[in-house]
């Protein structure tokens, strides 16, 4: 393996990737002509990548950080054939196996093994190869009866761990990963990393993308930072991460608000000013008497008439008594 390492097997020069955005909206492809015989497209140029220039050689374990949306993805797309750059020169020397959208090539009316078959085609292999190592392939991935199973009803992890299993199975000479060591679960992430380390064994070339710097630096050797599809830094692993971390990620840390700490804390003021009184039996009885009067005073005034009514019955009965007097003399 010495005698190999030195050796150049990947060069980029000056690459460039432009995107033309539409500044106004066309629906459908009527009135897209309309505006193109009229002259009315306009397009808005977004480089995202812009002069990018590194050399890895055979060996190498090539890190690549930056944030969400600084051209990672696009870089390694062009390299592997997905994308073509708009501008400067690449060179490739050995197979490449691209590891970038696990189970993109998959059709979801097909059962696993029909997948197989298909998705080892699309990446190249011969079909006398996936026969051999077919079981290895169901063995790794972990899906078991559901290999028979359509795809379509799979969800997003089992298609990434049958991807990377088909993806794997053969010994590339330069590998690209692209976030894919965070498939599966906890145990599957183990074995699919413990898969790579040994590719990294026998020699294989490795370009890994990933937002966890501790993989990166368990992983690589060497690292390069993209910022809004721009090469800032390239270097030794624990060099590039330590700055990554110091520039990237902790101007982000020491930005942090600490509002809830201080609510919290008014309202344990607020709480121990409004203290509710303690409950003794002396004034539960206390209340208990209050609402008994209230209750006895409601019920007779319900029950017992107004005075004035009564006075004013008995002087109606005493007129009629003279009256009856008066009549019998």
């Amino acid at each position: 393996m010495e005698d190999t390492v030195g050796k150049e097997v990947l060069r980029v020069d000056d690459v460039g990737m432009r995107f033309n955005l539409m500044e106004k909206k066309v629906d459908n492809l009527k009135e897209y002509f309309i505006k193109l015989l009229k002259n009315e497209i306009r397009y808005q140029e977004f480089w995202a990548l812009k002069n990018i220039s590194f050399k890895v050689n055979e060996g190498d374990r090539l890190g690549i950080l930056g944030l969400n949306g600084a051209g990672k993805s696009t870089l390694l797309k062009i390299i592997a054939g997905v994308l073509k750059a708009s501008e400067g020169e690449l060179s490739i020397r050995g197979k490449i196996v691209p590891l970038l959208e696990l189970g993109a090539g998959f059709d979801a009316q097909y059962t696993g093994v029909e997948n197989i078959y298909l998705y080892g085609a699309v990446l190249g292999y011969p079909k006398e190869f996936i026969n051999e190592k077919f079981n290895e392939i169901v063995e790794f991935s972990e899906l078991g009866d559901f290999i028979n199973v359509p795809v379509k009803n799979y969800s997003s992890g089992m298609k990434a761990r049958l991807g990377f299993s088909i993806a794997t199975i053969m010994d590339p000479e330069i590998l690209i990963l692209d976030e894919v060591l965070s498939v599966g679960d906890a145990k599957f992430r183990k074995k699919s990393e413990k898969r790579i380390l040994d590719m990294f064994d026998k020699g294989v070339t490795v370009l890994f993308v990933s937002h966890s710097i501790e993989q990166v630096r368990r992983i690589c050797s060497r690292a390069i930072i993209l910022d809004k599809g721009k090469l800032m830094a390239d270097g030794p692993v624990e060099e590039i991460c330590n700055l990554y971390e110091e520039k990237y990620i902790g101007t982000e840390k020491a930005v942090k608000p600490k509002k809830k700490k201080k609510k919290k804390k008014k309202l344990l003021a607020t709480e121990a000013t409004t203290e509710k009184p303690a409950v003794t039996p002396d004034t539960v009885v206390e209340a208990s008497k209050e609402l008994v009067t209230d209750a006895v005073v409601e019920v007779s005034k319900e029950l017992v008439p107004d005075a004035s009514i009564i006075a004013d019955q008995e002087i109606v009965r005493k007129e009629d008594l003279l009256e009856d007097a008066n009549k019998e003399v």
